[in-house]
């Protein structure tokens, strides 16, 4: 578990699926990834990510936020298990439910996890990438110290050749 002055992130619960699924299945919040996921992608996503947490000791936990108590996405890190010319790596993510956007829980819960990540994992370098048109994604990256990598741009492998969003950018951040 992880905390910050606002948020807690913590092991995914069975209780979370349902405003999991509200997120993925929100156009909105789903804008830079090439669908909405069902309710039984949603599901399985959350198990997935629940598995992980418990085999590495990391993964895209569940927010939470402590006023409310209410679910607020998912921010974390993972390990992709595709190649690319960066891979393998760590990267951080997040997906927030757009009634808690704009408030600095993105900012807030990705630093408390670059911390974890440099702190308690030793990790010498964390990465994140995003569609090339998700303009606020990018700026939470450069919002909590991230570079983009210069010629790292890449074509997701998941992503279909040619969708809008298969070109992606990489941004990166050393342990100090």
């Amino acid at each position: 578990m992880i905390e910050t002055k606002r948020l807690t992130l913590r092991q995914w619960k069975e209780s979370d699926k349902v405003p999991n699924f509200q997120m993925n299945s929100n156009p909105e919040v789903m804008k830079f990834f090439p669908k909405a996921l069902s309710r039984e992608e949603s599901d399985l996503l959350a198990d997935r990510m629940r598995a992980k947490i418990d085999q590495n000791g990391f993964g895209f936990y569940a927010v939470e936020e402590k006023e409310s108590g209410l679910f607020v996405g998912t921010i974390g890190l993972n390990c992709p298990e595709y190649t690319t010319h960066f891979t393998p790596c760590t990267e951080i993510g997040w997906r927030l439910d757009n009634k808690f956007w704009k408030r600095g829980y993105a900012t807030e819960g990705a630093e408390a996890v670059l911390n974890y990540a440099f702190d308690e994992l030793k990790l010498d370098e964390v990465v994140s990438f995003t569609s090339k048109l998700n303009i606020p994604s990018m700026s939470v990256m450069e919002r909590i110290g991230m570079l983009r990598v210069e010629g790292g741009d890449f074509e997701h492998p998941n992503v279909e050749k040619g969708h809008p969003l298969s070109w992606h950018v990489l941004y990166l951040i050393q342990s100090s």
